[in-house]
């Protein structure tokens, strides 16, 4: 951590920047952008609701925060002492009454198996799906300090594999959390996208099997190789589709239009990065942009939020709308904590 991710509270911002986008997004979930815009007037002065409630995007992200501390707090961050706590809050989370947020299928059906403590968590993850649930919670591993390169990258995979098994969603998620960390870390916005790209070309054949151990045997791919290849292949044809987005699409017109509606991984990436990326200097905008519009607005918000907040800070978002935030006080603990 540079000095200067220190003094603006990187990683407060992100987490409270993440909760504030899915709260904003939650209500316009499942809504094209006229009836978003019939319900909430014009985008660019869209409020946060004044119960600010968030949905699983944010519960799982806590979940995913709290299994962290716990493994780092019993040492050396490595898959075993990860994994444990980890499908633990997950677990925790699939059997909560407060559960009741419009959670996803692949997270509902894999936490489901992993209660079973018996079973191996590869035999729990979901390995077709490469759905958003994977990376819209992905943000901790990006801020937590003291790891390695190895351990960032095998971290949030892993945390995607125990729900999401698809290479596609393991590949978004360590690239989400990759571009957290540089923009908490001061990158400049007009480079990450070239930055994200030069990541995804050396990873590309990179499986980590310390991390992931056999999973990639439960596909069709003839080798770990070609399994890990296809989710960054893809991640790298939607960073190709973001690039030409950034300098070509309309703040006006709705983002998913140029890179997709979000449902799955690399979508959400692309879309949350773009929605940063047209307004890099206007946090708020950012957010309001990415709260209307016609795909998974909630999870689509929660990630433009954590780029934005990693970026500028805590002091990115409105005091009288981080103040109201569901779940405040875990997210401002566990942002202190990695601060």
């Amino acid at each position: 951590m540079t000095a200067t991710t220190v003094r603006k509270r990187a990683a407060t911002g992100t987490l409270i920047g993440l909760a504030l986008g899915d709260a904003l997004g939650f209500p316009t979930e499942f809504n094209d952008v006229p009836s978003i815009l019939a319900k909430c007037g014009p985008w660019r002065e869209m409020q946060l609701p004044e119960r600010a409630l968030v949905s699983d995007d944010t519960q799982m992200t806590l979940a995913l925060g709290r299994g962290l501390r716990t493994a780092m707090d019993r040492g050396l961050l490595g898959p075993l002492r990860l994994e444990r706590p980890l499908r633990e809050e997950f677990v925790d989370w699939y059997q909560s009454p407060e559960n009741n947020r419009a959670p996803g299928r692949t997270c509902l059906t894999a936490c489901n198996l992993l209660k079973d403590e018996r079973r191996l968590w590869q035999d729990a993850s979901q390995i077709g799906s490469k759905g958003c649930g994977a990376n819209m919670r992905v943000a901790p591993i990006g801020l937590a300090p003291g790891l390695s390169d190895e351990q960032r990258s095998g971290a949030a995979q892993l945390q995607s594999a125990l729900t999401h098994g698809h290479p596609t969603a393991l590949a978004a998620s360590d690239l989400t959390a990759h571009a957290v960390r540089l923009l908490a870390q001061g990158a400049e916005p007009t480079g990450l996208v070239g930055l994200l790209r030069s990541y995804a070309i050396e990873n590309r054949t990179r499986y980590h099997e310390r991390w992931l151990g056999d999973l990639w045997t439960r596909s069709q791919d003839p080798s770990a190789e070609h399994f890990i290849a296809r989710g960054w292949d893809e991640c790298l044809e939607i960073l190709d589709r973001l690039r030409d987005a950034v300098r070509t699409v309309s703040p006006e017109t709705d983002p998913c239009l140029a890179t997709g509606e979000g449902w799955i991984a690399e979508e959400a990436l692309a879309t949350g990065l773009l929605c940063f990326l047209l307004f890099v200097d206007e946090p708020v905008t950012a957010l309001r942009r990415a709260a209307c519009t016609s795909g998974d607005s909630d999870s689509i918000a929660c990630l433009t939020g954590a780029f934005a907040g990693a970026y500028h800070g805590v002091d990115a978002w409105p005091v009288e709308w981080a103040d109201r935030i569901e779940y405040q006080s875990e997210l401002a603990t566990l942002g202190a904590l990695w601060d």
